[in-house]
């Protein structure tokens, strides 16, 4: 019964759409924003986010109701930007760039209260990617450990060494940046010693 199959197959479709717009398309702003700070570029965004969609719509039947999609999400966002990089040629070659940074971080300087959200975002924006994905991914998007493991597709020691040193090299950037302005610790205590 060729009829009732195909209604059968329309039903199933249907019920699967639904649920997926139930599920995964609240998402999409998060999407967005975690699009943009991946590849900076509006229309490109777009893109990834549309091509991310679709691709989990197909796969949705994997989907395990009641687990976090927004993390499930992420995933495939994460998984389609490397498959579109590969595509286009771009892959780099890094070195261990995280042990290098991590030695000329000295110490924690103390960050100033008055900075702006663009301040902020501008100092986010200069630290390299592995650490910055990692601390967005972490304090922004306030995925657990594990689903950034899962998003980045890299081990949890590894996720917490990245949301360290990034937290670090965040400190160093609105440290450095509060202190040219006047409103950190280090004028603070050149003022004072030049008062006396």
């Amino acid at each position: 019964m060729p009829g009732v199959e195909k209604r059968d197959a329309e039903v199933e479709g249907e019920l699967r759409w639904a649920k997926f717009e139930a599920e995964a398309l609240p998402q999409m702003p998060d999407l967005f924003r975690i699009a943009m700070w991946l590849v900076r570029e509006r229309a490109e965004a777009e893109d990834l986010v549309q091509e991310t969609l679709t691709q989990a719509l197909q796969s949705f039947h994997r989907y395990e109701a009641g687990t976090n999609v927004r993390a499930w999400l992420m995933t495939i966002m994460y998984r389609t930007k490397s498959k579109r990089q590969r595509a286009a040629g771009r892959i780099r070659l890094v070195d261990d760039a995280e042990e290098r940074i991590a030695e000329t971080v000295a110490f924690e300087p103390s960050i100033a209260q008055v900075l702006s959200d663009d301040e902020v975002l501008a100092a986010l924006d200069r630290l390299p990617v592995q650490f910055r994905e990692a601390v967005v991914l972490s304090d922004v998007e306030e995925f657990a450990y594990k689903e950034i493991a899962e998003v980045l597709q890299v081990p949890i020691g590894t996720v917490m060494s990245r949301i360290n040193r990034g937290r670090k090299l965040l400190r160093s950037e609105l440290a450095v940046f509060a202190n040219k302005y006047g409103i950190g610790g280090g004028n603070d205590n050149r003022q004072a010693s030049g008062a006396t």
